[in-house]
């Protein structure tokens, strides 16, 4: 149950982030007015907006090809979930340097600290999940007998 769980987690995530990133891509100027909190951050800059959608869709990739491929999930959730938390962090520094105030946290939970956290789940579940054969370890099998 927990597998599925999990495996279902980072579908949603991946294509949650997939579907941002094309947004951004394609529609940078109806992203911008779309995204609450979005145009007190700064005015509208296309390429700024189209490079995040880049690595948001990057992102998407990581969890969805980790829910296929067991073998890489450990490593590319790991990196996408790398990523989520510096955006967190980033959003909170804003917090404590004055920025924007407290509000800004709990409007962004949803989509900037909830898919941070969700992924070191995802990350902690992987690492418990990892087959011998992908953390570098060989079963070897003892070598027959010099005839």
């Amino acid at each position: 149950m927990l597998k599925k769980t999990c495996i279902w987690l980072a579908i949603a995530l991946g294509v949650a982030a997939e579907a941002n990133g094309v947004f951004m891509l394609l529609s940078p100027e109806g992203w911008y007015a779309a995204v609450p909190g979005v145009t007190t951050t700064g005015p509208f800059n296309q390429h700024f907006i189209r490079d995040i959608g880049l690595i948001f869709v990057f992102l998407g990739l990581g969890f969805l090809i980790g829910a296929a491929r067991p073998h890489l999930r450990l490593l590319l959730w790991s990196a996408s979930t790398l990523w989520l938390s510096g955006h967190a962090l980033f959003h909170f520094w804003e917090v404590a340097v004055g920025i924007c105030g407290p509000s800004a946290l709990v409007r962004d939970f949803a989509a900037v600290t909830c898919p941070a956290l969700l992924g070191w789940g995802l990350v902690a579940w992987a690492a418990t999940q990892q087959p011998a054969e992908a953390s570098g370890r060989q079963r070897v099998s003892p070598a027959a007998p010099a005839g």
